[in-house]
């Protein structure tokens, strides 16, 4: 598996979920796990995806993701997990 790691941060609005899942399935990217939360207005989402499958490369993927969120007005960021396995580790 290639897995990466998604997050989704900003104002909350309608179809944030929707928006990002959409384009993932699109590009043929599994979600292995999410997770989201809201903290009063603000929301906070983390994605476990495997791109092993996808139609589309990792540069692709990131800058699209990237794109998609200043179009909805939030921060999206896509990384490798090995990469944010290493930079998380104590």
């Amino acid at each position: 598996m290639d897995k990466v790691i998604i997050t989704v941060v900003g104002k909350d609005t309608v179809g944030i979920i929707a928006k990002v899942c959409t384009y993932l399935s699109e590009n043929n990217v599994n979600v292995l796990d999410i997770s989201q939360t809201i903290v009063q207005e603000y929301f906070n989402m983390m994605m476990i995806a495997d791109i092993s499958q996808a139609t589309a490369s990792f540069e692709e993927i990131y800058t699209r993701l990237e794109t998609l969120g200043e179009e909805i007005g939030v921060k999206i960021h896509c990384q490798r997990e090995e990469i944010f396995t290493k930079m998380h580790r104590i």
